[in-house]
């Protein structure tokens, strides 16, 4: 059975790199990948991409995939205290997932209560949201502590599809 990855992305002000490029790397994996956001309308990237979403956030079912990522991009603040996204991030954690988030996205990690003791990196402006929240900040461009994957924006955004690929074998 193919291994599957869902993209959760934001309705508008995704980041393209992020989203893409991983994305790419996940299937030139050979991964499956499903992307999801806060309704299936047409998303929007911050660069002028462009992504139809499969799925909305309420009818993700966190058993169905083997990684859970959240893509950056500043649109992705409307997921920091969104109880869907969290309870997303909280049940794919628990049901021991591959989880990652990518730029600012790690802050939904920490807000779902996810990071603490965790080695994670992030896009520099949520260093502090991440300490507050009991993570240990690496700033490094791509961070891999267990089943938690994170990394810093779109210059590292291929490294982090790799990555998860990887873990997932």
């Amino acid at each position: 059975m193919k291994m599957k990855a869902l993209l959760i992305i934001a309705p508008q002000n995704f980041r393209d790199e992020e989203y893409f490029h991983t994305k790419e790397e996940l299937e030139k994996a050979g991964m499956g990948t499903i992307t999801a956001s806060r309704s299936t309308e047409t998303a929007a990237g911050m660069m002028g991409g462009t992504a139809r979403p499969d799925l909305g956030l309420k009818e993700v079912d966190v058993n169905d995939y083997d990684a859970v990522l959240f893509i950056g991009g500043n649109g992705s603040s409307i997921y920091f205290n969104n109880p869907v996204a969290l309870d997303i991030a909280r049940k794919a954690d628990a049901a021991g997932k591959v989880v990652g988030a990518i730029c600012i996205a790690p802050s939904i990690l920490a807000n779902a209560g996810l990071l603490k003791g965790k080695k994670v990196t992030s896009f520099p402006s949520e260093e502090s949201n991440l300490r507050a929240k009991g993570a240990d900040y690496t700033g490094d461009g791509l961070t891999v502590d267990g089943r938690i994957i994170t990394a810093d924006g779109p210059s590292s955004a291929r490294d982090f599809g790799r990555a998860v690929a990887r873990a997932l074998g």
